[in-house]
């Protein structure tokens, strides 16, 4: 009770008034930094997934067992997400944000010096640490840098450049795979990623002073009494949270890692052309990813939204598994699917920062975050099962059928706890 309302503690002044230009180009730069690393993070999510009917031929194993790459990477990043929140909230964002990156770089470029499923098993753990960091991490710049009547566009623009880095994945590895082979392929994704490190690190002055004035506000001991460390976690809201993103990872994740292969062994359609048909379901999401913006800013119902979105995915999915569509239909149809999917995003990330304290954003984004790895462990091997029965078809139901359960989970984090989670992001 002796807090003061979120909003007029964010509001108060906590250094030097700078010009709305000056805080305008700052949010802007430190925006387009952290999306960088953002478009990375996702881009090395889907680099093996297109590659698979390759590694399947050329490292003698099964669909499964190509699903348990992607299972361990989801694995790590889920074991050492909520540590690095901690870590986060506790000695700063930038450094542990281009480490990660970093490392993670390290583990794919020298995935393209091996032909051992074994070490490609280990390389995929070791990326997936370098990958818990970006969530806790982008989240706790943005919430402390950003301007709050800015900072539902930047979570927007935030979450398009790693939709941007899903779309961009398939088509570059298709690419490489037939023009340099995918372990050349691997190299050149490889040293990229460690560019981009390198500028956040040149960058760390700015995003440090950025971040510093509320930052350091949010870390003084707050009147009332709060809910904090597991207390915190635990809560209702931030549960339902944690639960919401396990369902779009089980759903979403499974599909977008199965996807090609399942229209070339079952629709008969080339890698390349399979690979431009994820491309466009991410090119669709990150559409909606940013109209989820606009909306996300006018409304307070992001649960609906976010039950509107998974709903419309959902049925494009299941005309994509029932319809035998031409090419000309397919692809279009799979792009409103991720236009569908990508509208929540926004609204979904609003309903976890208004769920979180001052001072605890890293360790929250970090457990929620940590749903999508929870889902990413099982997805990929129940989907990859689902693909060697010969099921490519129910690989779309099943999606569909997480998508409405996740469905389920938004309405009742509503009922139960979404109330006064949504009018505090006001």
């Amino acid at each position: 009770m002796g807090r003061p309302p979120r909003g007029l503690a964010e509001r108060r002044p906590s250094a030097p008034a700078v010009s709305p230009v000056d805080s305008a180009r700052g949010d802007a730069k430190t925006v387009a930094v952290v999306g960088v690393g953002h478009f990375f993070s996702h881009f090395y999510l889907l680099v093996l997934p297109p590659l698979f009917p390759l590694l399947k031929d050329e490292l003698g194993v099964s669909y499964t067992a190509l699903g348990l790459l992607v299972s361990a990477m989801s694995l790590s990043t889920g074991l050492f997400q909520i540590p690095a929140g901690y870590v986060v909230d506790r000695f700063g964002p930038v450094m542990l944000l281009a480490a990660g990156l970093a490392l993670e770089a390290s583990a794919f470029l020298l995935m393209g010096l091996t032909s051992s499923y074994g070490l490609l098993l280990v390389l995929v753990f070791v990326a997936g640490i370098g990958n818990s960091v970006f969530h806790p991490a982008d989240y706790t710049i943005l919430s402390a840098a950003v301007g709050r009547d800015r900072l539902g566009r930047a979570f927007s623009i935030h979450t398009f450049s790693g939709h941007s880095g899903f779309a961009a994945a398939p088509l570059l590895m298709a690419f490489f795979a037939a023009t340099m082979g995918w372990r050349t392929g691997l190299i050149v994704v490889g040293l990229a990623g460690l560019a981009a490190a390198a500028l956040i690190l040149a960058s760390r002055g700015h995003l440090n002073r950025s971040i510093a004035p509320r930052e350091e506000a949010a870390r003084r001991p707050a009147g009332g009494s709060g809910q904090s460390g597991i207390g915190l976690l635990m809560s209702l809201p931030v549960l339902m949270c944690f639960l919401f993103f396990v369902l779009l990872s089980m759903g979403l994740g499974g599909l977008s890692s199965f996807l090609v292969s399942v229209l070339v062994e079952d629709r008969g359609i080339t890698l390349s052309v399979a690979g431009f048909a994820l491309t466009a379901m991410f090119m669709g999401s990150s559409m909606g990813v940013l109209a989820g913006g606009v909306i996300a800013d006018r409304t307070r119902r992001h649960g609906l939204v976010a039950a509107c979105g998974l709903a419309g995915a959902a049925t494009m999915l299941l005309i994509v598994g029932e319809a035998a569509l031409p090419l000309a239909a397919l692809m279009p149809v799979i792009a409103l699917a991720g236009f569908s999917s990508g509208l929540i995003a926004p609204s979904r990330d609003l309903i976890v920062r208004a769920a979180t304290p001052e001072g605890s954003i890293g360790k929250v984004f970090g457990f929620v975050s940590t749903g999508f790895s929870v889902g990413g462990v099982t997805s990929p091997l129940v989907y990859g099962w689902v693909l060697d029965a010969g099921g490519g078809r129910w690989m779309f139901w099943m999606t569909a059928a997480i998508m409405v359960l996740a469905i389920v989970t938004v309405i009742s984090t509503q009922r139960r706890g979404g109330s006064s989670t949504t009018n505090s992001t006001s």
